[in-house]
């Protein structure tokens, strides 16, 4: 994973009006303006199929369905990312808080937010908390 101070600058880039024409609105809020999609309603919460779900803006390989695990937070979780460089950590400090966003390394698009030491029984003991809404999911052989 990239920290913030190693950002280097995203592959996929386009302007506000090329995403805005790409993406749906909900889609543009939550991948490029950090919104939340409302817990319990993205499409791949419950989704239990093998395969690899990418980033819904540039389509980039983000997780595999062998690092999801139930949560029960609302969002679906991942343990650990595909391969680290594939996502950026970001610090977020809205809301009042100290958190730390997930972001897509080749769009820089908002995914979501990762969690440690919630006593999860996972081999990182990370959660990857992502939003729906930031991926799209292809069946298949992880």
């Amino acid at each position: 994973m990239r920290k913030t101070q190693d950002i280097p600058p995203a592959q996929v880039v386009k302007s506000d009006e090329e995403w805005r024409a790409q993406l749906t609105p909900a889609e543009y809020q939550v991948l490029r303006e950090a919104g939340t999609e409302p817990a319990f309603v993205g499409e791949y919460t419950d989704n239990h199929r093998v395969g690899t779900y990418r980033c819904r803006a540039c389509g980039t390989e983000l997780f595999r369905s062998e690092h999801k695990f139930d949560s029960h937070c609302g969002w679906p979780s991942f343990f650990t990312p595909l391969a680290g460089e594939r996502v950026i950590e970001n610090t977020d400090r809205s809301w009042g808080m100290a958190r730390t966003e997930v972001l897509c390394a080749n769009c820089h698009s908002h995914l979501g937010h990762v969690f440690s030491g919630e006593g999860y029984g996972t081999p990182t003991d990370l959660r990857y908390c992502i939003n729906s809404i930031s991926l799209t999911f292809e069946d298949g052989p992880a």
